[in-house]
């Protein structure tokens, strides 16, 4: 039986490139995507497509050349993610927040062949360039501009515009077939939280996977309507950028993530799904529209999160106003989301506090992989199912990235023992569901005991005056390290204390695990992907560390825009607002 042949009837490389064809057949009439006052059915993106892909064939572009591009969430973005790869070529999708020496740095590693950039990004796009330019003989991509399709600009950054070259494509080209599955789809480039952002590569196989797992295992049905408040930069939107195409859905488009924005979109166009960092949680509650914590929606909303943990005390609020909020822990070498809370009808029983305790674990593997652990990083050992003792999340599976590129050293650090090992840390219930506890540098080592920054976290969200948290390791003369709390008040009138927050803390946690200093800030420093950098408000604490063992003076605050220690706050003021 082994010996039978593979035949073009029975063996088709898996891609998610395919899913745009199929809708085009299934639900061509119907809406695919909106943005502002521009409408599009599914036959009509499946004729752009086409027709960008043949411009693409036209400027020279082959397989496996990188096609890179700056934008946010707009038509021109979306259809991309399906016309870049049927041209052969592999999409690279640039953070649209980062400055210009770090998208200088990606076109340099990725030898980005083209280059779209959104008219609102040009200056940025200018700047990146220019750097490239200055390097002695260092290729430039060639460069062209998205305009507003809703309302055009007129900017431009060189002669080259996308509706032009769509408009001049041939939807009825012949475009190169996938030979191997295996081949490049994106080039995604990590946050670089904990180390240099680095370039992790897609096959097809695995973008495809990916998305079948995740439709079924969040249980979406065809015709949703699909919120773009996930950037499709990030994972290349968790590969909702194919799934709406394999299920149908309309692509609710909108180029910032606002409060306002957000709730007028779910009215008018009746949002039934949408993604997102637990940031956009608090800018639901405490965002643009001073109502907004006030809403109630009309009918539930289906949000699936990831990223940090979002604090169970967050997930009840949300809750409460109506969104339904599926927990996903990923990264981007996992193709997004790696394991799923995936609830249970028993749990509709529970009281709503604690359905949010059990919504924030980050639960079980995604159908893609053939496998998740969390294990003794030393030994390779799988850890107790006990929810205490720590060890690194693992995963196995197809939808794990081909590698970094151009990097043999992180490939060799990542994969060991048929596993990729994540960095993360975390525990396994009794009932198999894995919950993060921290990235494995943010652990704090008190004294000899581990602390979780996220436990700390945790209580520091229910805190009533408290909108924002993050707890990081400081040097301590005698404990090696203590925490260390950065907060942000929920509103001006919210008076937040060191003295408060730690009488909160010493309430509801081990001694050993209270702050030892509190530092009131107006906001947390967040990268491009909202995600807390951890690593300025170490330094931060770094600094702030006692040299002594003396107590501290009671009823002082280290507080971000006041006068004491002048020195060291306005340190903490610079990093807030990098």
């Amino acid at each position: 039986m082994n010996q039978l042949p593979k035949r073009p009837a029975n063996y088709v490389p898996l891609s998610p490139v395919g899913f745009l064809p199929r809708a085009n057949a299934v639900y061509g009439d119907r809406l695919s995507v909106i943005y502002g006052r521009v409408r599009f059915t599914w036959s009509e993106t499946y004729r752009r497509c086409r027709s960008f892909a043949s411009a693409l064939l036209a400027l020279g572009i082959r397989r496996g050349d990188v096609v890179s591009v700056l934008a946010p969430n707009v038509p021109a973005m979306y259809e991309m993610h399906f016309a870049v790869p049927m041209a052969g070529a592999v999409l690279n999708t640039i953070n649209t927040r980062l400055d210009a020496n770090a998208v200088a740095t990606i076109l340099r590693h990725s030898e980005a062949k083209l280059f779209f950039v959104d008219y609102d990004c040009v200056r940025l796009a200018g700047d990146a360039l220019r750097l490239l330019a200055a390097e002695a003989g260092r290729h430039v991509p060639l460069v062209a501009v998205i305009d507003d399709i809703d309302a055009p600009t007129g900017v431009r950054l060189g002669e080259l515009e996308y509706e032009g070259l769509v408009a001049h494509g041939d939807a009825e080209a012949e475009l190169p077939p996938l030979a191997d599955e295996w081949d490049a789809v994106t080039l995604n480039y990590t946050s670089g939280t904990t180390s240099a952002p680095k370039g992790v590569v897609y096959s097809h196989r695995g973008a495809y996977l990916s998305t079948t797992s995740l439709l079924l295992q969040w249980g979406v049905g065809t015709e949703p309507v699909y919120l773009w408040t996930l950037p499709m930069f990030h994972c290349n939107g968790w590969t909702f950028t194919w799934g709406m195409a394999a299920r149908g859905g309309v692509n609710v488009c909108i180029r910032d993530a606002r409060a306002a924005d957000i709730y007028r979109a779910i009215a008018r166009h009746r949002v039934t799904h949408m993604c997102c960092a637990p940031v956009v949680f608090s800018i639901l509650l405490e965002g643009d529209d001073a109502t907004s914590s006030k809403r109630q929606l009309e009918a539930p909303v289906h949000v699936l999160t990831g990223g940090a943990p979002p604090p169970a005390a967050l997930l009840e609020r949300v809750e409460r106003i109506g969104f339904r909020v599926t927990h996903a822990y990923g990264l981007t070498e996992a193709t997004g989301p790696a394991l799923a809370c995936e609830w249970r009808d028993q749990w509709d029983r529970l009281p709503l506090p604690e359905r949010a305790r059990l919504k924030a674990r980050q639960g079980v593997s995604v159908l893609s992989l053939a496998d998740a652990d969390v294990k003794n990083a030393d030994t390779m050992a799988s850890v107790p199912r006990d929810g205490k003792t720590l060890g690194e999340i693992v995963l196995r599976g197809s939808s794990v990235m081909k590698g970094y590129l151009n990097n043999p050293k992180a490939n060799e650090e990542a994969f060991r023992g048929g596993w990729f090992l994540t960095g993360d840390v975390g525990v396994v219930h009794e009932d198999g569901y894995i919950e993060i506890k921290d990235r494995s540098k943010d652990v704090i080592i008190s004294g000899g005991e581990n602390i979780c920054s996220k436990e700390v976290e945790e209580v520091l969200f229910r805190h009533p005056a408290v909108a924002d948290a993050a707890v990081v390791a400081m040097p301590h003369p005698r404990w090696g390290e203590t925490p260390c709390a950065f907060v942000v008040a929920r509103d001006k009138a919210a008076r937040v204390s060191e003295d408060d927050v730690l009488a909160f803390c010493s309430k509801r946690m081990a001694r050993f695990m209270v702050p030892k200093k509190v530092v009131v800030m107006e906001a947390l420093p967040r990268n491009g992907l909202g995600k807390v950098e951890k690593v300025k408000l170490r330094e931060v604490a770094r600094k702030l560390a006692p040299t002594v063992t003396a107590q501290k003076p009671k009823g002082k605050t280290t507080t971000v825009g006041g006068r004491r220690d002048e020195q060291q706050v306005a340190h903490v003021m610079a990093v807030s607002r990098l």
